[in-house]
């Protein structure tokens, strides 16, 4: 719903998110009348002791102070529990009993100013019981008070005194356009230098160059101008995560038409073809997953890792090792080489230096499959994660990649001046002349590999790309379709990074409003019963809306409720207005994953989930348009699960014929 007004400024949270939180603080407060209550009992009557005449006050003053607070606070529940995400009007009387909520926080803090005067008193002579009660309560008034402070402070929206500039429909109506152009303007500029505060105060631990700079701005345009065009609070995006779980659910159990499961496949991709690949993939994944270093390599052998690497730590380098960057203990280099299983001397290169645009990787020699190995790490720094996303969302052609770029192609960018310009690759061919070249990566390391194997390809047309689980809007169709010639995509299951593009993410946005807007429940139902379904599992609710008995015309409209929501209407959300997208063209280009792309997907779990199946199909970029919404979204994107995955399919995938969309029932 949109965001609750108070105190003439929005909050980042709606009416309709007291119910829990309220009902936790009532159960508690309850639990502390009552107490105070027995403890009154108790002790009537024998209030004689020093101290004892302001111990009988304060009593009796903190039991009507509680009562009152449980009046308010039973009155605030029930407000808000009525109506629904998108229908504020019966929860119209909830700033007032904020109001009164708040307003009683007063008494209670000067109330638990006096507990504390008076159990630090040394002349106060009564029981001990008595003096840890109020002690007790004390505490509990301060806990409640700063957690409070907490929430207030977690709930403030700094751009919440600006948002009515953008919910004013008529404000063009109301001043010059100069004027309102200027104030858009100015709310805009505001909404950046809030996002590019909060990102600075994320990576506060990192030192910060103007490499950094640039992108803080670039990422904050970009948070700001994703979500400046929706009135949407945390709590809201949840419910409408937990919707569009359960409704996804629903049509994945629903029987298919019998066309839906045939297997369609090109017919330059044959069963053998699939079954090389995915052998490739198990092998190469290897020098993708070991390109992380000790953190994989400890994460993934637990009990042992340490052990085994402090025992390779006190091993001297070879002298004509080539190691770049900070690799204390020699962690890294000895996780590498236990990941690999290869020796000291095929490693031509390694390079552990991490900034923005510049991600380690390492060259090695892989004889096993005659191959140069080019391996680039994922996302694991904070410099990682602004390369992943200080992006402009651009139709790049092959020029421009090879020219400039953003990001990812920044950082290919570099990887490549190091390769060529410092004869990194010269030197392996020297070495190993009959040898092919590999470039490999997971994630973002997949993203950067890809983008490199295109700037190399002119150089070495024999070169192989294996992408794992890169991200999703990296290529334009164009390139994507040359790149099918020598990279292969391996996406997993539901992997959020393989669908992760501008365009999905507002399809999501659009998604997201829509299902909460149409939903007819409580939004602490919805929470609650995601919650349970989350984490017990069981059937999907048919949770009711508004959209059900509505004819095929009016579906394609928006309905109030929906532009309630929308500050103003959204690039994606032309796709609801039947002929907004013939006029206005996108915002975003649409952009595909890299290479052919074989989709590795869940094809039974054995009892107790003590082990997975899975299948193996060629797939095409429009199984991955849209975000799946699914706990395995990220657990399908983890190095060790795709790992995993490739060696239990590359044996047991067993499909007579390649078959898309994980079709095994007509396999």
């Amino acid at each position: 719903m949109p965001g609750l007004v108070v105190f003439g400024r929005r909050w980042a949270i709606g009416s309709d998110d007291f119910v829990l939180p309220g009902a936790f603080e009532l159960f508690l407060r309850l639990l502390w009348w009552v107490g105070i209550l027995v403890l009154y009992a108790v002790h009537k009557g024998r209030f004689g002791c020093p101290g004892g005449a302001l111990l009988h006050s304060y009593l009796l003053v903190l039991l009507a102070l509680l009562a009152a607070i449980i009046c308010t606070l039973s009155a605030l529940v029930y407000v808000s529990m009525q109506g629904t995400i998108s229908n504020p009007g019966p929860r119209k009387s909830l700033p007032k009993l904020l109001y009164t909520r708040l307003l009683l926080y007063l008494p209670e803090f000067i109330w638990a100013v006096v507990g504390a005067v008076w159990v630090s008193d040394s002349s106060v002579r009564c029981e001990s019981t008595v003096i840890n009660v109020i002690l007790g309560t004390v505490v509990a008034s301060w806990v409640i008070i700063v957690f409070t402070i907490i929430g207030v402070l977690i709930v403030f929206d700094p751009l919440g005194g600006k948002k009515t500039f953008y919910l004013t429909d008529g404000l063009d109506r109301n001043l010059e356009s100069s004027q309102s152009g200027q104030l858009l303007y100015n709310v805009k500029n505001t909404a950046t230098r809030v996002w590019e505060k909060r990102i600075r105060l994320m990576c506060c631990c990192i030192v910060q160059d103007d490499d950094h700079r640039v992108a803080f701005t670039s990422i904050a345009e970009l948070f700001r101008a994703y979500f400046s065009d929706t009135d949407l609070v945390p709590s809201d995006i949840a419910a409408g995560l937990i919707l569009l779980h359960q409704e996804q659910d629903k049509m994945e159990s629903c029987p298919k038409e019998p066309e839906e499961v045939l297997c369609h496949s090109p017919s330059s991709l044959v069963a053998d073809d699939l079954d090389i690949e995915l052998e490739n993939a198990a092998h190469y994944m290897l020098f993708a997953a070991a390109a992380y270093g000790w953190p994989y390599y400890i994460y993934t052998n637990p009990l042992t890792a340490l052990c085994k690497l402090n025992s390779d730590c006190c091993r001297s380098r070879p002298e004509d090792s080539d190691i770049t960057g900070s690799d204390r203990r020699n962690f890294h280099f000895g996780s590498i080489l236990r990941i690999t299983g290869l020796q000291y001397r095929d490693f031509i290169h390694i390079s552990f230096h991490n900034k923005i645009y510049e991600i380690p990787f390492f060259v090695a020699l892989d004889h096993k499959k005659e191959a140069i190995v080019v391996a680039v790490r994922g996302t694991l720094s904070f410099e990682d994660i602004l390369t992943d996303l200080s992006a402009d969302c651009e139709d790049l052609t092959l020029e421009d990649v090879l020219e400039n770029g953003f990001g990812i192609t920044q950082a290919a960018n570099y990887i490549y001046q190091k390769l060529i310009n410092d004869g990194i690759l010269n030197q392996a061919f020297t070495i190993a002349p009959e040898y092919k070249l590999v470039i490999v990566g997971h994630s973002l390391g997949g993203g950067t590999a890809s983008v490199l194997a295109i700037m190399l390809r002119n150089s070495f047309p024999t070169l192989k790309c294996y992408a794992f689980s890169p991200p999703g809007g990296l290529l334009s169709k164009t390139l994507a379709e040359y790149s099918k010639r020598f990279i292969v995509s391996i996406i997993l299951g539901k992997d959020l990074v393989a669908r992760l593009s501008m365009p999905n993410m507002e399809d999501l946005k659009r998604r997201i409003v829509r299902i909460v807007a149409n939903c007819n429940r409580p939004k602490y139902q919805i929470l609650l019963r995601g919650c349970w379904y989350e984490v017990f599992g069981g059937d999907p609710d048919n949770f009711p809306t508004e959209l059900d008995g509505r004819n095929d015309d009016a579906l394609t409209q928006p309905l109030l409720a929906e532009e309630s929501l929308m500050v103003h209407r959204s690039p994606s959300y032309n796709a609801l207005d039947g002929e907004s997208h013939l006029n206005s063209p996108p915002q975003y280009p649409r952009l595909y994953l890299p290479g052919k792309i074989i989709h590795i997907v869940e094809e039974s779990t054995g009892p107790y989930r003590c082990y997975t199946k899975y299948s193996a199909n060629w797939s095409n970029e429009t199984v991955f348009s849209s975000i799946l919404i699914s706990p395995k979204m990220i657990t399908d994107h983890m190095p060790d699960v795709v790992s995993a995955s490739k060696s239990l399919c590359s044996t047991t995938h067993g499909c007579p014929a390649p078959c898309c969309c994980g079709a095994r029932a007509a396999c």
